[in-house]
Parts: structure tokens; sequence; C-alpha cells
């Protein structure tokens, strides 16, 4: 039987609910902490609405399937191939030391299976995509890969998350349109801010333990200033997001969802406190409801009115 882990929610469905042998499993893909999957998904859902904004429509609800499917996947993957490189440092850090690898419920070829199917059905995916997008998708993978080890190197391993996890901002608007505009870089360029807040306030949790396994964060870099730090990540980040309305041509009904979105994040910089790590964790897991708010903003911004926005 599996040990809930801590930064899981108590009443999360792979605890309660799935069959015990599939748990280790489930566990080493994050299911049971689903907010990663939002956060990594978002982005995708985002250039896909900007996309179909800067055309006058709204979304298409089988690209945003498509994306929730293969952001349930990449990140599973993402994730036990994290804890395969990590899984020295994660069993000398309380918050990680249960997770499958390093606890001996699934060995190091298993995950590696794991890493290596769902990689495989998220190609199958990547391949029903315009040629441009699938070279972004291939492109990922060179950020996923050098991920785990930015920790080793960077005191900024949150700003290569951010690279990485707002990727599918490019690959949506590129599946879409078949190409790339300042729209979506613009929009890429926000996330990747809006990232290293919302991963800072995560590695709050860590931040004794990261010291103590000499693991580099933005958290022990700033310190004290750690609050003031993500309030100026959040601010570039909506600066960022305004850019890619007047860039994209966005419509006035883009405004009230998108204020949303900047009270959200200016409400999490707020609330910050490097000795509340619970709070912390809670800041973190509602920033699905941020990005939301934003995907939600592009999708309206399609009805452009007499003038547009800007």
């Amino acid at each position: 039987m599996t040990a809930h882990l801590p930064d899981a929610a108590p009443a999360n469905w792979v605890d309660r609910r799935a069959p015990a042998a599939l748990r280790p499993w489930l566990k080493l893909g994050r299911f049971d902490r689903p907010t990663g999957i939002w956060l990594l998904m978002l982005p995708g859902w985002q250039g896909i609405a900007l996309a179909g904004a800067m055309e006058g429509r709204l979304p298409d609800w089988r690209w945003l399937l498509a994306f929730f499917v293969g952001a349930a996947l990449m990140r599973a993957a993402g994730c036990a191939y994290n804890d395969i490189v990590d899984r020295d440092f994660d069993a000398k850090v309380s918050r990680t030391a249960g997770r499958p690898i390093p606890s001996g419920q699934i060995s190091v070829k298993q995950a590696w299976a794991f890493v290596i199917g769902c990689c495989l059905v998220s190609l199958a995916i990547l391949l029903f995509m315009p040629p441009a997008a699938i070279a972004l998708g291939a492109g990922s993978l060179a950020l996923v890969a050098a991920y785990p080890f930015m920790k080793r190197i960077t005191w900024w391993p949150q700003a290569w998350l951010g690279l990485t996890f707002n990727w599918g901002a490019l690959l949506g608007f590129a599946a879409v349109t078949g190409g790339l505009q300042w729209p979506a870089l613009l929009l890429y360029a926000s996330g990747i801010f809006w990232t290293l807040g919302y991963d800072t306030i995560y590695a709050i949790q860590d931040l004794e333990d990261d010291a103590l396994a000499g693991v580099k964060s933005s958290v022990r870099r700033l310190g004290e200033n750690t609050a003031k730090g993500v309030l100026i990540f959040y601010v570039v980040c909506f600066v960022l997001v305004l850019a890619t309305a007047w860039a994209g041509g966005l419509g006035p009904l883009f405004l009230p969802p998108a204020a949303l979105f900047g009270l959200h994040l200016s409400n999490q910089a707020a609330k910050v406190r490097l000795e509340d790590p619970a709070g912390a964790l809670a800041l973190f897991r509602s920033n699905p409801l941020a990005g939301l708010a934003l995907f939600l903003a592009l999708a309206a911004g399609a009805w452009t009115g007499p003038q547009g926005l800007f």
C-alpha cells in the first residue's frame, strides 16, 4: 500500500479510489496532483484561443481535447523522467522521499518504460498536427531533458521550467495556424514569467531541504525578497499579456477576464510568506484558475467590436 505524499491533496482520487496496484504508477506520473496537468495544458489552450481569436472565432474543441490528453501524458512522462534523474536528491528531501522511485516501489527500468509509453502515445497525437507544430513538439524534448539538471547549475531552475511548461503556447498556436507570429511569442514570454512566479511560490516548501541537499532555487536566491520577486515576475507577465492582446488585435471582451487574471496574480504576490510553506502550496494550487481566466480572456477577444481593443 502506497503512502499519501505530502504535497498531494489528502482527498486526492488516487489515494481514495485507484486500485492499490496502480497507485505507484499514477503517483509516478503525478496524477494525484493534477495541478501540474492544468499548468502544462493551459498555455496550449491559450495558444489555441489566441490563434482562433486573431481569426475572429472561438477555439476548436477538438484541439482543446487533444492538448488536454497530450499534456496529461507528457506531464506524466516529464515527472517520471525528473524522478529518475533526481532519485538520489529526492531520497534526502522529506517532501519527495516517499515518491515511487526513491521509496523502491518502482524500479528505474520500470520508470523508463513508463516514460517511453507516455511519449509514444503523445507522439501519435503530435503527428496529426501541421509540420511546424510537429517540429516544435520535437524541439520541446530538449527543454524537458535539460530541466532536472538546472537546479544543479543555476539559481533559476524555475525560469527553465517556464521555458518548458509554456512551450504549449507556441505549439497550440502553430497547430491552428501552421506557423508562428509575434502574438504567440509574446504569449509564450508572458507564460515564462507566470511560471517563474508560481514555481518560486511552490519552491518555498523545499527551502530548508534544498539548502541541506545543495539544490539551487529562485527562493534560495531571492531570500527575504521572494515576495517582491514574485510581484515583479507577475507584473512583467501581465504587461506581456496586454502586449499579446495588442499585437493580436483582440477585442474589448478580452479585458474583463484579463483583469481577473491580473487580480489573481496580485493577490498571490500579496500573500507570499517564506515562513508559511502550507500557504505557499495553496497559492500554487490556485494557479489553474488564473490560467483559465487568461484562456477565457483570449477566447473572448475573438469579438473585436467595431474598432478592436486598442
